[in-house]
């Protein structure tokens, strides 16, 4: 549902980058993610960093949907300690490298020009310029490297 600013109208869209192939995923704001139930997704992984409480989160949604472990898994990214970075001579932040596939992307999108404002009224035309912003991404690094 489009919100009216001023005579403008602005789709409240969140663009979210999916999984580690860069692919989109557009959640609408008018849809409550968390009450609606996952019938048409296939067995999925979800990422997550060491900040979930695993329990609390499988708790939680099988309080909302029971059948829900049939159609997600959760795999937890590995914090390398202090004595493990040592041996592999390396000291401060490392990346995990999943979730840096995906941080980078959303980066990406954050510096394309014609993403900073949403007046798409369709959330397909939202999704066709995400899509073109990764197209020209692509082309750009396809020709440095020619």
């Amino acid at each position: 549902m489009p919100i009216y600013y001023s005579g403008y109208s602005i789709c409240k869209r969140f663009p979210n980058v999916s999984d580690d192939a860069g692919l989109i995923l557009m959640l609408t704001a008018n849809i409550d993610y968390f009450k609606s139930k996952p019938v048409n997704i296939p067995k999925i992984t979800i990422l997550l960093d060491n900040g979930y409480h695993l329990d609390k989160l499988i708790e939680a949604l099988k309080a909302i949907y029971p059948q829900i472990m049939t159609k997600v898994r959760f795999e937890l990214s590995p914090k390398p300690s202090k004595q493990e970075k040592a041996e592999q001579g390396k000291s401060g932040f490392v990346p995990v490298l999943v979730r840096w596939v995906v941080e980078r992307s959303n980066a990406w999108m954050e510096r394309c020009k014609s993403l900073s404002k949403n007046f798409e009224r369709t959330l397909a035309n939202a999704k066709a310029k995400m899509d073109l912003c990764f197209v020209r991404l692509m082309l750009k690094r396809l020709a440095a490297s020619l």
